[in-house]
């Protein structure tokens, strides 16, 4: 087992992948149960599936499909998207979830992280933290799929829920997103070096490098969506993910 956990980030709508580009342009990638499937026999150790426009276009869970989802993963799960109440967690989490993640709901309702930890612990609550560069502000978090600036700080936010209950952080970067250019290593350092709790680090891996970067920069963790499903920079559509010794190498871990 790796110490520093590498996983895919899947991108859900309407029971297919998609992948975006800064969270616009989405293109269709395949089913997600049979995308899971392959990574099953892939051996991944552990899985993020986001439904990236639940919350924007006012939609709940979808239930049936994280049931099927959850029924065909072998490795950790941790479902994002439309989770507004401890009832939408735990249903999911009874469906065989590890983990929940929140975002739009743990900005209107922190109270809800509390809860949540309380009930199955921290280590179940991941807080997912969009962040985008702005004109005059500075770096700012948003919402609902990155349409929305909130008054946050990525690391100022990434604090407050820590101080709430969340046992996770995935920062995501809204500029790097599906560009396959790198990781933001700034927004990973200045979140990593204000929180005691891991950092998953999203948005912007193009070649195994860019992992061994962000470990550097501070992340626990490092998600993969473009590298998990496209071959190449070229994106010929290729459910994938890298082999464990390689992983290892750049990893620097024995």
């Amino acid at each position: 087992m790796l110490q520093t956990r590498v996983m895919p980030c899947l991108l859900l709508d309407d029971g297919g992948l998609l992948k975006t580009v800064s969270f616009k342009n989405p293109i269709y990638i395949g089913d997600a149960i049979n995308s899971v499937r392959i990574y099953n026999e892939l051996e991944v150790d552990e899985i993020i599936i986001l439904d990236i426009y639940a919350t924007k276009n006012g939609r709940g869970p979808d239930f049936s499909k994280i049931s099927q989802l959850t029924e065909e993963c072998f490795m950790p799960f941790t479902y994002g998207g439309g989770i507004k109440t401890y009832e939408d967690a735990q249903k999911i989490f009874d469906m065989g979830a590890e983990k929940i993640s929140l975002n739009s709901a743990a900005l209107h309702n922190v109270e809800l992280i509390e809860k949540i930890a309380h009930a199955y612990g921290s280590q179940a609550v991941v807080v997912s933290v969009d962040a985008k560069k702005t004109l005059f502000s500075g770096e700012r978090v948003f919402e609902k799929c990155g349409t929305k600036k909130t008054k946050w700080v990525p690391h100022e936010w990434a604090k407050f829920v820590e101080n709430a209950g969340a046992g996770e952080i995935l920062i995501n970067s809204i500029d790097c997103d599906g560009k396959m250019d790198g990781f933001d290593l700034d927004l990973i350092s200045s979140v990593s070096n204000c929180i005691d709790i891991p950092v998953i680090a999203a948005g912007g891996a193009g070649e195994i490098a860019d992992i061994g970067r962000a470990k550097k920069a501070g992340a626990n963790a490092i998600a993969l969506g473009s590298m998990a499903v496209y071959q190449n920079k070229n994106r010929g559509i290729l459910i994938n993910f890298p082999d464990y010794e390689t992983l290892r190498t750049i990893l620097d871990e024995k």
